[in-house]
């Protein structure tokens, strides 16, 4: 069956999802250790979390991308994840979506979420003919992102380091097979629609 060209992807259980971002060590051990991300993690920046773990792959560079070392698996409310995808806006500009280009930049202010959807890669990191979201949270978001519908968070750093090493040894068949379950998430239209170009 083809993959439709806008989909999200992703691990996820009846009431959580599984997302991906990549910190420095002085962030991300203590987020590991401690369950949630520690005081010196900004939240007055806008954060990208990532459903696609090989997305996060090729952004990280297999967590060898200096500040990026550490791969963390951020596991989420799926209420959460939603309430994000209702209040968020397109990234880019899109003619007959957005009724004008300054609507469009009067939404994406307000806006507490935004939306791109960049082209997911393959075991070589390299683009696929489809798109996966790429989900960027701030203000409201950044807070209720660390302070409520975090679940739990860990490591797959290990995991990253080994798929990579399976790649470049040429064992492609085992590479996949350690990959996270990622399945097309179930968003209902209603929750997409002002989301898909």
């Amino acid at each position: 069956m083809e993959e439709p060209q806008r989909r999200i992807r992703a691990l996820h259980t009846a009431s959580t999802i599984t997302v991906y971002q990549a910190y420095s060590p002085e962030i991300g051990i203590p987020a590991v250790r401690q369950g949630r991300f520690p005081t010196t993690w900004k939240r007055d920046r806008m954060t990208w979390i990532k459903p696609s773990f090989l997305w996060m792959m090729y952004r990280c560079g297999w967590g060898t991308k200096a500040g990026q070392e550490t791969v963390l698996a951020v596991e989420i409310t799926r209420d959460g994840f939603e309430w994000a995808l209702r209040n968020a806006c397109l990234s880019s500009y899109v003619p007959g979506l957005h009724s004008d280009r300054s609507a469009w930049k009067r939404e994406l202010k307000r806006a507490p979420a935004r939306v791109q959807w960049d082209p997911e890669r393959d075991l070589h990191l390299r683009p696929l003919p489809y798109r996966s979201l790429q989900l960027g949270l701030s203000g409201e978001a950044v807070r209720r992102y660390a302070d409520e519908w975090t679940v739990s968070i860990s490591d797959v750093t290990p995991l990253a380091h080994e798929i990579h090493a399976r790649v470049s040894s040429g064992d492609l068949d085992s590479a996949a097979r350690l990959l996270p379950r990622e399945r097309p998430y179930p968003a209902a239209d209603d929750l997409m629609a002002h989301l898909l170009p």
